[in-house]
């Protein structure tokens, strides 16, 4: 049995409050892909910058590669598993940044 403690106005629908506590699994979901793709649990660190900026950087390429994902349509095989040739980057160097085309 599973139950919730819900803080919120008087007006609000179970409807809403229960899809708010189902978005709690898609957040699990997405710690879990940052940790399997992106090291997110890899860190050794002893002071608390040093873990934030771990956690920052690998928070930031799991967004990274999420997008690019999204870009491309990929889906949930790696890029080793797939059938399709390799695409030329959609990043293109303009002077001396990188951008998104």
């Amino acid at each position: 049995m599973a139950y919730y403690l819900a803080y919120a106005p008087v007006g609000v629908e179970i409807a809403e409050l229960a899809q708010v506590a189902g978005s709690r699994w898609a957040i699990e979901e997405c710690f879990q892909a940052a940790k399997n793709e992106c090291g997110l649990d890899q860190y050794e660190v002893r002071r608390y910058p040093g873990w934030y900026r771990h956690i920052t950087l690998a928070v930031l390429a799991h967004a990274v590669l999420t997008a690019l994902a999204a870009q491309t349509g990929g889906d949930e095989r790696g890029a080793a598993e797939t059938d399709q040739p390799s695409s030329r980057s959609p990043w293109q160097r303009s002077g001396a940044c990188w951008t998104l085309s």
